[in-house]
């Protein structure tokens, strides 16, 4: 998909959630951009878990990614990853066709995006990065107000860390263009039912705009 497609796409999918978009907020100052499993494991074409979404939003996060560090904001990246003797996996193994394992090349973060050595990774064993992990005290000693969703799934993991933020106090930006599933209307609904309960969603240009 083109550039040019894919900002139809997104202004076609803004338009259709609009009557729910209504948490029109602006962007705290402090504020935290989570960069949510954009692994080789979900982004390899060749793998059981290839979300073609996360191709199509690599650029946004790109940029997204250049602009927090311009602006000295934290970047936060999750990794899904288990044991490789699959001890954490539970109902994962059972549900999914392969595992992205640790310490293995499709667990890294893909190349054109990856962490610096200061950023912190959070990994996880399950859908939210806030599940069994350290990432809530994290925000909290960052005095964190306002999370930026960026990465895949948009529907799991991106949907289920959000709606745990939400939960947790956190006011939620969701990037309609810098999130990705393995289609559109798994994607749409997940815009749609965020929209209406849990956070504000709109897109990267507009995220980079407010920190200007």
């Amino acid at each position: 998909m083109d550039n040019t497609t894919f900002r139809h796409k997104v202004s076609r999918w803004l338009e259709e959630i609009a009557p729910y978009n209504t948490h029109n907020f602006h962007l705290a100052d402090k504020s935290a951009l989570m960069v949510i499993d954009m692994q080789r494991f979900f982004l390899d074409p060749d793998s059981p878990t290839f979300t073609p979404g996360g191709l199509a939003i690599i650029d946004n996060v790109k940029r997204l990614i250049e602009k927090f560090r311009e602006k000295s904001k934290p970047v936060i990246y999750t990794c899904h990853v288990h044991d490789p003797n699959l001890s954490d996996a539970g109902i994962m193994e059972w549900w999914w066709e392969g595992m992205c394992c640790e310490g293995t090349d499709e667990a890294l973060v893909y190349e054109a995006i990856s962490p610096q050595a200061s950023e912190k990774i959070i990994y996880k064993h399950r859908y939210s990065a806030f599940y069994n992990t350290d990432l809530e005290t994290v925000l909290r000693v960052l005095k964190v107000k306002d999370l930026v969703m960026t990465g895949v799934m948009t529907n799991l993991c991106c949907e289920s860390t959000a709606r745990d933020a939400y939960y947790r106090d956190y006011r939620v930006h969701f990037l309609a263009d810098a999130t990705g599933t393995v289609n559109e209307t798994m994607h749409r609904a997940s815009l749609l039912n965020l929209a209406f309960g849990f956070a504000r969603v709109t897109t990267s240009s507009q995220i980079i705009a407010e920190l200007d």
